[in-house]
């Protein structure tokens, strides 16, 4: 994993409420900086949407307002050098946060940022003095991850002494490929609500102060050589699938009031998805950790593997106090047992997870077909990212088979029904399916929805 990226919902003053920030615009005067000290989520937010927007300028300007009055906020070290990571800008990492960190007050997680912007510049000498700072906290959760990175500095030096690369400072050298860094889209709420904005407190239960947080990451996908070559085509079914189970997961636990959920989705930026043919190791999983600023509580991790038409999946629940594992999980289905299966492991999930449902609100009904439902929320996540320039288009594909199957489930429930009209306006403004009209289900919510997508 490399640098992590956040992405969805307004970010709160208060750390109460664990949803994520949505990118919202720099007001039209700059504010004063006691307003900024004390409240610098929304100016962090209207950076990234700057960058998102590849208006790297506008984002400086914003980073700079902002550590002039709150640079020994740990919390705004580790965001703006996330965002810099996840958009691609390590040099700004280098000269914006770098000479501003200190690692007692700041804390590992902006420091491995900056370490790793130093590796992506191919600078091992600066590299290694962050990783010594690093190694002089003491935090033993840390170590193996940062033998990690001596590695990598040692093979850095390696190639550099060999000729395969030079450092950064080198003018006029043409620097080896850099390895590539996968980001982590956050998702916090149901993937579907995005676009549903004016809706919220009909749509979306609230959340109290005492919740339980957990992630729900993209699932590894098992016994399949040509990963390397599959993300660069538009998604297939499995690709899908990977992600859409922690989408429904983490949107079922969305409608319960004991719980604060994400899921964490693999994606290069600007190029295609993450596909891991491998299960998170422990270290991956720190890594998720010291990047969530609300902290966690589990994790839920797992890997799929198809052959023939069977399908076997896998997961495990992580208790990340003391980075255990608690339970496995698994399912086996084929086309035609699907659904029952599906509903049985979502069903033995939320029973494990004494997961009870919220009583405001939309409130939370389980699809009658499961497998389609998956495909929904699947194709719901690539139109959002590919609509957030995320993802490029190209790496969309052809939805109408997918739109049709949502359409035919639309009027189950008031959620079936958002789901298609969201997935329905973004699919015609990206032009990846023919307009197709569903027989709805009949509330005022429905039809507000309706309104707004129209």
């Amino acid at each position: 994993m490399g640098f992590f990226d956040r992405l969805a919902g307004k970010r709160p003053a208060s750390s109460s409420n664990p949803t994520p920030a949505q990118p919202a615009p720099a007001p039209a005067e700059t504010p004063s900086a006691p307003a900024i000290a004390g409240n610098i989520v929304p100016r962090l937010a209207a950076a990234r949407e700057c960058l998102d927007l590849k208006d790297l300028a506008g984002a400086m300007a914003i980073y700079e307002e902002v550590l002039a009055v709150a640079g020994d906020r740990a919390d705004a070290l580790v965001t703006i050098s996330g965002d810099l990571g996840a958009t691609g800008h390590v040099k700004e990492i280098v000269e914006l946060v770098a000479p501003r960190y200190d690692a007692q007050r700041h804390g590992p997680a902006t420091g491995i940022n900056i370490l790793q912007a130093y590796l992506a510049l191919r600078d091992p000498e600066s590299a290694q003095h962050v990783l010594d700072i690093l190694f002089s906290l003491n935090r033993p959760e840390l170590e193996e991850r940062l033998f990690g990175f001596s590695n990598a500095i040692a093979e850095l030096l390696h190639a550099i002494r060999t000729g395969q690369a030079e450092p950064a400072s080198a003018p006029g050298v043409n620097l080896a490929p850099e390895r590539k860094q996968v980001s982590l889209v956050s998702i916090s709420k149901p993937i579907w609500f995005y676009g549903l904005e004016p809706l919220a407190e009909k749509v979306l239960p609230p959340k109290g102060p005492r919740v339980r947080r957990v992630a729900f990451a993209q699932l590894a996908l098992l016994g399949r050589t040509d990963t390397d070559e599959a993300v660069k085509r538009p998604e297939d079914t499995l690709g899908r699938l990977t992600r859409a189970l922690p989408l429904w997961f983490a949107e079922t636990f969305y409608y319960s009031p004991l719980y604060a959920p994400i899921a964490a989705i693999g994606v290069f930026p600007q190029q295609h998805y993450a596909l891991f043919n491998a299960e998170w190791t422990t270290t991956n999983l720190r890594e998720l950790i010291d990047t969530n600023q609300e902290g966690l509580d589990y994790i839920f991790t797992g890997a799929l593997r198809e052959k023939d038409g069977d399908y076997e999946l896998l997961l495990r629940v992580w208790e990340v106090k003391k980075l255990r594992e608690r339970k496995q999980f698994t399912a086996r289905w084929t086309d035609a047992t699907a659904d029952a299966e599906l509903a049985k492991l979502h069903e033995q999930i939320r029973l494990f997870m004494e997961w009870s449902p919220d009583k405001s609100a939309l409130g939370y009904t389980a699809p009658k077909s499961p497998r389609a439902w998956l495909e929904t929320l699947g194709a719901s996540l690539t139109l959002f990212v590919a609509e957030k320039n995320i993802l490029p288009r190209e790496q969309v594909p052809v939805l109408d088979s997918v739109l049709a199957t949502a359409a035919a489930a639309a009027s189950e429930s008031d959620a079936a029904s958002l789901a298609f009209v969201t997935l329905r306006n973004r699919a015609e403004k990206l032009e990846v399916a023919q307009r197709l009209d569903a027989a709805l289900a009949s509330s005022p919510l429905v039809a507000q929805a309706s309104g707004l997508a129209s």
